[in-house]
């Protein structure tokens, strides 16, 4: 697999970085290609929603969610045949209980619609092609989260852990201990007499003490969590050192690299990458 990054010099919208890629993404085979939205979790029907953009011989198609409060977001209205007919923002009155779900399969030709400048596709671009009939709406099955947020980031996470157990449960962690779903990396390290789960995840090469607390909580690749910890719906950064006795709890988020010396506590602390602490963060607190 070839990556490529492509650097916006000001900020393109969701649709003008289309336009930056325009010779990748068309390059006269005719192929469909996908965006995704970064800050979105689901089980990524991809394969489902090519065909079905393909069987309807659609310009772009949009993945949709059903929700139960569409008075929050922006409604897709479409018929039987899965064709947008309108988009409704936050309405007052029950309208339709799907919305854009921030996944699109294109064909090469909506980029003819596309400027080289700041432009949003769901508000420039789709409209257009829905009045011309070539836009469609592939419902999703499962699960769905905007993870832009630490607090829906840790929601998406439950919601992931929810759907392995459904559909691979082997690929969870099952040993005394384990309460609920867990999921721990290959390479990860477990010491005795831990307490791991609800809903935890451990990444590759992650060192956790004897005697550890872990729940609600996402802890990166490289982390250590020193022996008679605990942490509760916090999300631990990459590379990360968290030092023996110390409870982090309230949804703390550590950049990379941050180092928390023992037995000090901390509740909701937003620490930037490369920091060092060496007292307790007593209320919520932002540490640059």
């Amino acid at each position: 697999m070839v990556l490529v990054c492509i650097q916006e010099k000001e900020p393109m919208g969701t649709a003008g970085p289309l336009a930056l890629a325009r010779e990748l993404l068309d390059y006269g085979s005719g192929q469909p290609f996908f965006v995704l939205n970064s800050d979105v979790a689901c089980q990524y029907p991809l394969k489902e929603m090519l065909e079905f953009h393909r069987a309807r011989g659609a310009e772009a198609t949009i993945l949709v969610t059903k929700v139960d409060d569409p008075s929050k977001y922006g409604v897709v209205i479409i018929n039987e045949y899965g064709q947008v007919q309108q988009f409704v923002e936050k309405p007052k009155e029950f309208v339709g209980d799907k919305i854009n779900a921030g996944i699109y399969c294109c064909s090469p030709k909506i980029l003819d619609r596309i400027e080289l400048r700041p432009t949003s596709i769901e508000k420039e671009v789709f409209p257009h092609v829905a009045a011309d009939g070539q836009l469609f709406a592939f419902t999703l099955g499962g699960y769905w989260m905007d993870v832009g947020q630490p607090k829906d980031y840790l929601k998406g996470l439950t919601l992931h852990l929810d759907s392995l157990n459904i559909h691979n449960p082997s690929a969870l962690y099952n040993t005394p201990g384990v309460t609920g779903n867990v999921l721990v990396a290959p390479s990860a390290k477990i010491g005795t007499g831990c307490k791991i789960g609800p809903d935890v995840s451990i990444g590759e090469g992650c060192v956790i003490g004897d005697g550890v607390r872990l729940s609600n909580c996402v802890v990166m690749r490289g982390c250590s969590i020193g022996n008679h910890s605990k942490v509760d719906k916090c999300i631990i950064g990459w590379d990360s050192k968290v030092g023996s006795w110390c409870r982090l709890e309230n949804h703390c988020v550590l950049g990379e690299d941050v180092q928390v010396k023992s037995e000090l506590y901390m509740n909701g602390a937003v620490v930037l990458p490369h920091k060092e602490i060496k007292e307790s963060v007593l209320q919520p607190n932002i540490i640059l």
